[in-house]
């Protein structure tokens, strides 16, 4: 049991030393472009502040059994639950928020459409960014205060050492299985459905951009096609790693009915890091200029 438990811990480590290198490569690569550029275009903008907050994200699935092995009793003040409830919420919705833009800035710079409001949009890419990024923001303070209302009354008449032994980042109750506070997870169903009209709009987009090659006899890999392949790997794989992310995380809050729920947890918590640390090893794979950039450092 305890070689079991090492060995998921070592994992755990590993896998949040390359989450937090490759964010880190990919933010600092973006700063350094605009630095360069003598501006912040909607791109590295993004992409800056998604590596940021998914560092921030790996630190915080992570910092709940680190604070468990040196702290054990760190988590019974209420408002350091409350605290780190919030934190939680809020780096998580931001980094679902930025990954979103990142998706919609893939449509409007890609895509092609003769639609007065498509046109409209993608002429005003950078507004139409700033304005998700800010409903993004009030819908991740939002859940916040979803998430720490219901724990504060909860905690002030009562907490039971059954529910403090669950996870720090949910909190479900032993009878019903529910509480109001993951009311504040429906929300991300927002961001959701908007990556995924920008992934039906990309393959839409594809396929007619694909037949009106084949009607001017031209060349299938041409980099329009190739700007939409890579866009809908991106989007495919940020979808695929985002729906094992919220599976580890229903696994996370229900693994007290598990008969190994320490075990249990842990597993989970593997599956969760690898959606902010897999996804950004894609983008940086899936851009040339990232993927080169250490070669020409080194030259």
């Amino acid at each position: 049991m305890f070689i079991k438990e090492d060995i998921i811990l070592i994992i755990m480590a590993i896998e949040s030393l390359i989450g937090m290198l490759a964010n880190g490569y990919l933010g600092l690569m973006s700063w350094i472009y605009s630095i360069k550029k003598n501006k912040t275009p909607s791109l590295n903008y993004i992409l800056t502040s998604l590596a940021i907050s998914r560092i921030c994200l790996v630190i915080r699935i992570i910092s709940g059994d680190i604070v468990k092995i040196f702290q054990p009793y760190f988590y019974k003040d209420v408002k350091v639950r409350i605290l780190f409830s919030v934190f939680w919420v809020l780096i998580s919705y931001s980094s679902l928020w930025f990954a979103t833009c990142l998706n919609v800035f893939y449509l409007l710079k890609i895509a092609n459409f003769s639609s007065p409001l498509f046109l409209w949009l993608k002429w005003r890419i950078d507004r139409v960014i700033y304005w998700i990024l800010l409903a993004g923001l009030a819908i991740c303070l939002l859940s916040s205060l979803l998430t720490a209302i219901p724990n504060y009354y909860k905690d002030s008449y009562g907490f039971t050492e059954h529910q403090s032994n669950i996870t720090e980042m949910f909190h479900v109750s032993e009878i019903k299985y529910f509480d109001p506070s993951t009311l504040s997870n429906l929300l991300a169903v927002v961001p959701i459905v908007v990556s995924l009209i920008s992934f039906f709009l990309l393959i839409l987009s594809l396929w007619r951009h694909t037949k009106q090659m084949k009607l001017n006899v031209t060349g299938w890999r041409d980099p329009s096609t190739e700007a939409h392949i890579t866009a809908m790997k991106n989007v495919t794989s940020f979808l695929f790693l985002l729906l094992v992310y919220y599976g580890a995380c229903l696994l996370v809050t229900y693994s007290h009915l598990i008969e190994e729920k320490t075990l249990a947890g842990r597993l989970g918590k593997i599956l969760m890091i690898l959606y902010p640390s897999a996804h950004s090893l894609i983008l940086i794979m899936g851009n040339s200029k990232l993927r080169k950039a250490p070669v020409r450092i080194l030259r």
